[in-house]
This record gives C-alpha cells, sequence and structure tokens, in this order.
C-alpha cells in the first residue's frame, strides 16, 4: 500500500496555515529536470536513517532539478524581497515503510542552491537541509505567436569559482504526465527527508497536482561547479542523462517536518 500525498485540489480553496501546518506555500514553475542512473553505492551513505533508496526499474537514479519560486509565503507570510526566485537542486530517490506496511516514496536533497541567504538559514535551521546560496539566473522563450508554448527553458548558477547551466528545447506542447512514465515516478514523489546532524531524519510533506510536460527535443548541462558538488557528482552531471524533462509545475504546499521514531 502506498502513501499519496494530499493534493492541493483536495485542500478546500485558500490553504488554512495553522490547521493544515503549512510551512511553506508557493507554485513551483518552468521546471528543468536532467536525470542519471547512478551506482547505488554512491547514494547509500547519503540515505537518512529510516529510509532506503527507491528504484525505478531497476536503477537509482539522481536528478538535477531546475525551477522558478514564485509567490512564496512562509507561515503564510510573504517575505519581501524573498518570494520569487530560482532553485537548483541535486536529489535522489527513497522509500520510507511505515509499520503498518504502507509506503512512501521521497526525496533527499543532497544540496539546494538558492540566491537568497534568508532562504538558505531558515531550511537549515529547520530541516538541517543542504541549502547553500549562489547566484542564479533564468531565461525562457516562448513561441511568439502564442505565448504559451515555452520553447526553451535555461538556467545558471554558479560563481567565481565555478558555474554552469542547464538548458532545454521543448516541442512546445504540453501533455499530461500519465502514470507508470518515469516522468511520473520522477515527479511524484510527496516526502523530503533530510538527514539530522544527531543521526536522526525528519520528514516532511509536500502536495501537489500531477502535472504536465513539454515534449524535448534536446538538452545541454555545461560548466564545472565541483566546488559545490565535489568531483564525482560533476563528472556524472557532465555525463548523458538517462532522460531530459520539462514541466509547468503549479502551486505547492511544504507541512511543517517531524522526526521519525527511533
Amino acid at each position: 500500500m502506498e502513501i499519496e500525498s494530499r493534493e492541493l485540489g483536495r485542500l478546500g480553496g485558500p490553504v488554512d496555515f495553522i490547521k493544515q501546518r503549512v510551512f511553506l506555500a508557493a507554485a513551483w514553475r518552468k521546471l528543468v529536470m536532467f536525470n542519471y542512473e547512478v551506482d547505488p553505492a554512491l547514494l547509500r551513505p547519503l540515505t537518512p536513517a529510516g529510509t532506503e533508496l527507491d528504484f525505478y526499474d531497476g536503477a537509482a537514479i539522481l536528478s538535477l532539478v531546475a525551477f522558478r519560486f514564485e509567490n512564496t509565503r512562509l507561515v503564510g507570510v510573504p517575505v519581501p524581497g524573498h518570494m520569487n526566485f530560482e532553485e537548483i537542486n541535486l536529489r535522489f530517490y527513497v522509500r520510507r515503510t511505515e509499520r503498518d506496511g504502507a509506503i512512501k516514496r521521497g526525496v533527499v536533497f543532497i544540496k539546494e542552491i538558492v540566491p537568497k541567504p534568508m532562504l538558505s538559514l531558515v531550511a537549515r535551521v529547520f530541516y538541517n537541509e543542504q541549502y547553500e546560496t549562489y547566484p542564479a539566473s533564468s531565461h525562457f522563450i516562448s513561441d511568439a505567436d502564442d505565448p504559451e508554448r515555452l520553447l526553451t527553458l535555461e538556467y545558471g548558477w554558479g560563481n567565481r569559482r565555478g558555474s554552469a547551466s542547464v538548458r532545454v528545447a521543448t516541442d512546445g506542447v504540453r501533455r499530461p504526465i500519465l502514470p507508470g512514465t518515469e516522468e511520473y515516478y520522477i515527479t511524484q514523489h510527496f516526502w523530503g527527508y533530510a538527514a539530522q546532524r544527531d543521526g536522526g531524519t525528519m520528514e516532511y510533506e509536500v502536495a501537489h497536482p500531477v502535472w504536465n510536460a513539454w515534449g524535448v527535443r534536446s538538452g545541454v548541462f555545461q560548466g564545472d561547479v565541483s566546488h559545490i558538488y565535489g568531483r564525482t557528482f560533476q563528472n556524472i552531471l557532465a555525463g548523458r542523462p538517462r532522460s531530459m524533462f520539462a514541466v509547468d509545475g503549479s502551486e505547492i504546499a511544504v507541512f511543517r517536518g517531524h522526526r521519525l521514531p527511533p
């Protein structure tokens, strides 16, 4: 039995931040995802206590995900200067089996990059997530005759020590993400797990509807950010991904976390 996250549509209109225990609400938009098959031995030491690697068709997958945060609110409060920004994260996929046999599928972040120092501080303090602050940018090109036909998505990040970018070209056609596909697997992990300094694990839930995706014609990762991720992960990112996705995104809610029982 799998546990599905609450979709935003089921929350009954505007989110009640107190009753629903929402820590952060925002929109995640224009997601670019580069996915790599990696040796599970690389990820197991990073897997938080109480979770195990989650495989897709027998493969352990590492994803580089770049997207836009928009209309961001912390516990219901918009923070001036911190509502719209880019995030680039490096992540992999885990699962947790509850005592009743229910399965939660989740994400572990190796590194999360944002251009706002306060956001990094809040995420480290409340969740011990591996946030760092670097300049980041985004650029999008739409069809001149139809702005809904997004043709190019590009993100860049880094500093003087090294920088990188990801870029995809699409066919401009959005399609529903269907169950059973790799796109569905990558986008439908509704739990976050973060190892804590004392060896414990923080678990938190993320809610959003099923997204749509543009067909990707081509994509490229360029640059060297080994000072951020380390040489091993840099070499993986510079290699050939098993898949590349461009996803429209939606409103999301991140719920307050709690520590897993020992």
